[in-house]
């Protein structure tokens, strides 16, 4: 099977969608696929280009069994609406114009956000005759709407081009159950969407003590009860609720909020804690391999935090990570969203009131004084079961093959049940 992948985001950015595409791709690859993947230059989490792709107009690499082929895109140094916007037109066009110069392959998988990428799948789809699966890692107009980032037109505007993306697409796949029912809600067959779930690192079930050690010496961390939020850090994940919840336990300093990462709001975020003089709270930039199993080794509780207008739009790839590393964890969050769900069902941590810091402290001096084995052996099982590589891989290959109509590898198979 040839498939050709459009996303935004690709390796070697290490957060978010960059990293799913990632382990996708190269896992298509390996099972004897003939993959390419049409993206921009490497910028996110930061919003910026590394030096050694800065100053190019394209480039073409090769990594992993998985051709790269990257195009221009405007990357703004700070995200606004008008400036996101001239980001997301400059990407599709670029990118449309390298996927026309590809060999025709048998299907598209094409990763959304951004949702206008729809216009390049729906083009190319006619062009080629051939099917699309759109890829739905956030839910942008609802997203849009919720957080009132766009005027009312605009959000419209957003919600037609989420139909065409659909109404044309041979498939629609989603990250998570409740996130696929509000697409098969907008009017959908349920045969037509399809959960393709975000898979667990596997190298997390081996993390050691001495790695946490290790990076606690290395960071001056002592032995202080460490508070980790990391990844992405935009307007969604609401992080003022860590700050506020930071300067009520100033008083502490045993205890230490520790906030990994980059993002569109991570500026503003660093100055308001200077602002607070929070010698409780530090910031640490993205980290390397080594350093980020050393981060999760060493964290006693880490948390999911979000804005409480957000709700199935989107999912955090990195509950994922925390479960799979087996962190005990807080959500900030919505009570009914996905994220809550997970936390209750697994018995991994405790939920509280999106935006409150006041609940978010009182939770982690609640866990701070309980035994939290049992919690991260919950989480640690629970990510086994629900986001295996083998379960949520397989299920991939097996979803693009069914959109192609072609026949499934072995691997496809194993550890199958329907």
């Amino acid at each position: 099977m040839r498939v050709l992948i459009l996303s935004v985001n690709y390796w070697p950015e290490v957060t978010g969608i960059g990293a799913v595409t990632t382990y996708r791709a190269e896992h298509l690859a390996a099972a004897g696929h003939e993959v390419e993947v049409c993206t921009t230059f490497p910028y996110y989490p930061d919003w910026k280009v590394p030096q050694e792709y800065s100053g190019k107009l394209g480039l073409k690499e090769r990594r992993n069994g998985v051709s790269i082929i990257r195009s221009y895109a405007y990357i703004p140094s700070r995200v606004k609406p008008l400036k996101r916007i001239l980001f997301e037109a400059s990407f599709i066009i670029g990118v449309t114009i390298r996927a026309l110069m590809r060999k025709r392959p048998d299907v598209l998988l094409v990763v959304s956000p951004p949702l206008g990428l729809a216009a390049t799948a729906i083009l190319l789809s006619r062009l080629w005759s051939i099917p699309y699966v759109f890829d739905v890692e956030d839910l942008q107009p609802d997203s849009a709407s919720d957080l009132g980032m766009l005027p009312k037109w605009a959000v419209r505007l957003l919600y037609k081009v989420e139909n065409a993306a659909y109404r044309h697409a041979r498939l629609v796949s989603t990250l998570t159950p409740s996130m696929r029912q509000k697409i098969v809600n907008k009017g959908l067959a349920e045969d037509k969407v399809v959960l393709l779930e975000p898979r667990m690192d596997d190298s997390f079930i081996d993390l050691l003590p001495e790695e946490g050690d290790e990076f606690r010496r290395r960071y001056d961390l002592g032995e202080r009860f460490l508070v980790t939020h990391s990844g992405n850090m935009g307007v969604k994940q609401g992080l003022d609720v860590i700050l506020d919840a930071a300067a009520m336990s100033r008083a502490d300093d045993s205890m230490l909020f520790l906030c990994v990462g980059n993002g569109s709001d991570c500026e503003r975020i660093k100055r308001r804690a200077a602002e607070l003089d929070l010698s409780n709270l530090r910031f640490l930039p993205l980290l390397d391999e080594r350093d980020f199993r050393g981060l999760m080794a060493a964290s006693d509780v880490c948390l999911v935090t979000q804005q409480q207008s957000v709700s199935e739009v989107a999912f955090p790839s990195k509950i994922v990570t925390y479960l799979g590393a087996g962190r005990p964890m807080i959500a900030s969050v919505n009570p009914e969203c996905e994220v809550a769900r997970i936390t209750r069902e697994s018995g991994a941590g405790r939920v509280v009131e999106a935006e409150n810091p006041q609940a978010l402290l009182d939770a982690v001096c609640a866990l701070r004084n309980v035994d939290l084995r049992k919690a991260g052996e919950n989480a640690r099982a629970y990510a086994c079961i629900r986001w295996s590589s083998e379960r949520v891989l397989g299920q991939l290959e097996r979803s693009l093959a069914t959109a192609a109509g072609t026949a499934m590898s072995p691997l496809a198979w194993k550890g199958f049940k329907p």
